[in-house]
């Protein structure tokens, strides 16, 4: 279901700013670039969700959490200062034009991969045995 989601918000992400950037660049730049960077890291998120493995894992935690960070600073921004996002992006306003599930994906997706990783024994992330016949 996660990897669903993810893959919902990459896909509308993605549409969105190509619309954007397409259409009207010149009126927003900078919010029209941070939509698009916003669809970037849920198009990886979503891979990585979907793949197993170490690699994979280590991705997807990454992607998660760069996408909580942006959510944070961008949307700490547009509400310190509006004119400086003359339109919204994904992570405006901690993503209240999309009902605030990019703020509660990362935290969602932070928490599944902590919990599969323990299911794991911590070799998702590294830890545990070696992969193949080490000592």
């Amino acid at each position: 279901m996660l990897v669903a989601v993810y893959a919902v918000f990459a896909l509308a992400a993605g549409a969105r700013a190509a619309v954007q950037i397409a259409v009207k660049y010149s009126e927003a730049p900078l919010a029209y670039v941070l939509s698009a960077l916003a669809a970037a890291v849920y198009v990886l998120a979503t891979v990585a969700l979907a793949r197993g493995g170490r690699t994979s894992f280590r991705v997807a935690v990454a992607a998660c959490s760069i996408e909580l960070a942006g959510v944070l600073v961008v949307g700490t921004f547009s509400v310190a200062d509006p004119a400086a996002f003359p339109d919204e992006t994904v992570w405006s306003m901690y993503g209240r034009g999309y009902g605030f599930v990019p703020l509660v994906l990362p935290v969602v997706g932070l928490l599944w991969l902590r919990r599969t990783a323990r299911a794991a024994g911590g070799t998702l992330a590294g830890g545990g045995r070696p992969v193949s016949g080490g000592e």
